[in-house]
């Protein structure tokens, strides 16, 4: 497995911090529909049950902005990917397909309310730590050109930043191509309710991706 620790700028801004490392073999396609069905059930039970203000009462997404707010980065400017897609689905806007893994990671991140950073595995160059976005500190996100993240928590691997809970890099990210994963539940919130999210991203993980050779690693402070 890659190697991760954890900046000491982050357990001071989040000292429950919990992350959980997936790493598995992936079968990649453009679409799936069994998975899209599974979407479209979610989306239609969040829009009968929430509105737009609920989002930032759901525990994970709080527990991040938080953190956010702490390290002196405004959440309403730049959101977290979980509570992002929230909002787009309250607000009427439909998801992006982008291909079966990537979708499969958003409704990891939807449903469980955890920022996921999803990469492929074979593009990270070293050893990962999360630590804190720095002034003029270079990051292309995915599909938004260059991103200031300073002040955001951002894994890093021996070239440079790869994922913060706003935005992943385009150097790192999921292709057609890619065959092997590194998924990462970023728990701001702590413990709870984190087992039953590596049990529900492992599940979608196998039915939609035939996620093999699977390794877990638990990533905390004590």
């Amino acid at each position: 497995m890659i190697s991760i620790s954890i900046h000491n700028q982050i357990y001071d801004a989040c000292p429950q911090f919990v992350a959980v490392q997936l790493q598995c073999d992936v079968k990649n396609s453009e679409f799936n529909l069994s998975l899209w069905s599974e979407i479209e059930q979610f989306t239609k039970k969040l829009k009968k049950n929430s509105k737009v203000k609920d989002i930032n009462k759901f525990t994970p997404i709080l527990a991040t902005r938080n953190t956010y707010k702490k390290l002196g980065k405004d959440p309403n400017r730049y959101r977290p990917s979980a509570e992002a897609l929230r909002r787009r689905i309250l607000k009427g806007n439909e998801l992006y397909k982008i291909n079966t893994l990537v979708d499969a990671i958003n409704l990891i991140s939807l449903k469980t309310g955890y920022s996921i950073g999803g990469f492929d595995a074979s593009l990270i160059k070293g050893e990962l730590e999360l630590g804190v976005g720095q002034k003029d500190e270079p990051f292309e996100a995915i599909a938004r050109g260059v991103l200031n993240i300073e002040g955001l928590p951002v894994y890093r691997d021996s070239i440079g930043g790869i994922g913060t809970p706003t935005s992943d890099e385009e150097r790192t990210k999921i292709g057609l191509e890619t065959n092997k994963l590194l998924l990462l539940l970023n728990a701001y919130s702590g413990r709870e309710g984190l087992e039953e999210a590596e049990d529900y991203a492992k599940a979608v993980l196998e039915e939609y991706v035939e996620a093999e050779n699977l390794e877990v690693r638990w990533i905390e402070r004590f």
